[in-house]
């Protein structure tokens, strides 16, 4: 938004301007934030940074945490959701010493260096890379872990278990289980908060590329944006799950990308869309190959497919995650690739067939995730995929165009499967993260502190009794 400080400072004068928000990214991809008076923004700010206790975001130990976070005015917006005016920016995080250095551990500073390595091979000079946003809206959620007792309850106005709610007025109009995609007015009684979300999204320069309400019936909606350099994606992977999360609460819902927050319903991903260019030119195009994709289009999906259960620690990183990648609900579980074909993990639109649109799709990943480790994950792999020159057909990963669901058991067999729990992936990222080391993208810290962290998520997880369990032992 803004080039240099005096334009900030104009743009503050003549907006009355009162606050100044920093957003800093957390080690699992949470947003936090600071704000300062306008008037205190200042030359001192940008070069010297505001200092923090990292140790309070998951990344440093304690006797290490004092860090200083620089803002990037370039990343300026207006906060859509203060009172006060203000003005909302991210940036970049320093270790504080005799001359200040980028934390290797904070997210944007991994995106930007799998950037920088990418560059360095000359396979490419850009990756394009363009999410679908997947989400449900809810009317009601509450829940609760207890010593005696764990439960949660979930409402949605349209869902069809409220089709004969007597308690308030009722209408009728219910959206039927696993039903929702596309569902128009009246059923669709989102679409005005929808279109509100994409608009504030296209007035801090996220381009929408359309919205609509997806498979699951209580709430599911999908908001698809146009795709755009990777660091830039991540940055605006933040601000929409911002928005769309704040947009809800204002409007009295509750959204979530929770993978799947509903027993028998469709789950949410966050299906990742991906193309290289070099000097502008699409690295992924041969009208020759298979489904139009170059050879090396189809090493960089070996990489992905064959580095897919250690890149499932990063792109579905939450225990809820594995509760989506089961078959029959369009989340893929077989590790292969095919046109068109929504049950396989890397899939080629069939309709992107021109030059510049040529691209394929990682359909796995969910935004539970942390979007900077994702993506720049996602792209070494692809990397490692062209430089070891993984042919994914020599590897047993098709094409399979066929529906994978409905292949005989005995042939489903021989293609393998995602991993089935955060424990199993987490044991392949720490068998299989070399290819994520390259070029110190991923500093081995980071893998240490993130397998230690989430390790103790699934720990305290699986220690908590279920009350499935009740039903199918209380008794024995």
């Amino acid at each position: 938004m803004f080039s240099s400080l005096e334009q900030l400072k104009q743009f503050c004068q003549k907006n009355q301007i009162k606050m100044i928000d920093f957003k800093m990214i957390d080690l699992f991809g949470r947003w936090r934030h600071l704000t300062i008076p306008a008037e205190r923004f200042n030359e001192e700010t940008l070069k010297s940074g505001i200092g923090f206790d990292g140790s309070n975001y998951g990344y440093a130990p304690i006797e290490k945490s004092d860090m200083v976070f620089i803002p990037d005015l370039h990343t300026a917006v207006m906060e859509p959701f203060a009172d006060v005016a203000t003005i909302s920016m991210i940036g970049d995080v320093y270790v504080i010493g005799d001359s200040p250095k980028s934390f290797d551990q904070y997210p944007r500073t991994v995106a930007q260096r799998a950037e920088e390595y990418m560059k360095s091979t000359g396979i490419a000079d850009e990756m394009r890379i363009g999410p679908e946003f997947e989400f449900y809206v809810f009317d009601h959620v509450s829940f609760q872990t207890k010593q005696n007792e764990c439960s949660y309850k979930i409402d949605a106005e349209q869902a069809e278990w409220n089709s004969n709610n007597n308690e308030v007025q009722n209408l009728g109009y219910k959206v039927p289980l696993k039903n929702g995609y596309h569902m128009s007015l009246p059923m669709d009684i989102l679409y005005n908060l929808r279109s509100e979300m994409c608009l504030l999204l296209e007035e801090r320069g996220i381009e929408v590329k359309y919205h609509h309400h997806e498979v699951g019936g209580p709430g599911q909606s999908e908001i698809e944006i146009e795709s755009g350099p990777l660091l830039k994606m991540a940055d605006n992977t933040m601000m929409i799950k911002y928005v769309v999360k704040n947009a809800a609460f204002k409007a009295g819902k509750s959204a979530t990308f929770m993978p799947k927050p509903l027993l028998g319903e469709a789950g949410s991903g966050m299906h990742v869309h991906m193309h290289l260019f070099k000097n502008g030119n699409p690295v992924f195009y041969d009208a020759n190959g298979y489904s139009g994709l170059s050879q090396t289009a189809l090493y960089f999906i070996g990489g992905l497919l064959n580095h897919a259960p250690a890149l499932c620690a990063l792109t579905n990183p939450s225990t809820n995650s594995y509760k989506r990648l089961i078959p029959g609900y369009e989340a893929p579980v077989s590790i292969c690739f095919a046109t068109a074909n929504r049950s396989a993990v890397v899939r080629i639109p069939d309709y992107a067939r021109s030059p510049h649109q040529k691209r394929f799709e990682i359909r796995n990943p969910d935004a539970t995730c942390n979007p900077y480790y994702a993506y720049a994950a996602i792209l070494m792999a692809g990397l490692d995929g062209i430089e070891q020159k993984m042919d994914p057909t020599k590897l047993g990963f098709g094409p399979y165009d066929i529906n994978l669901y409905n292949l005989p058991k005995k042939e489903q067999s021989k293609i393998k499967s995602l991993p089935y729990s955060l424990d199993q992936a987490l044991d392949a990222l720490q068998e299989d993260h070399e290819f994520l080391l390259k070029g110190g993208v991923f500093p081995p810290k980071l893998i240490e502190i993130w397998l230690e962290k989430k390790r103790k998520e699934v720990r305290g997880f699986n220690m908590c009794p279920h009350p499935q369990e009740f039903a199918l032992y209380y008794d024995l």
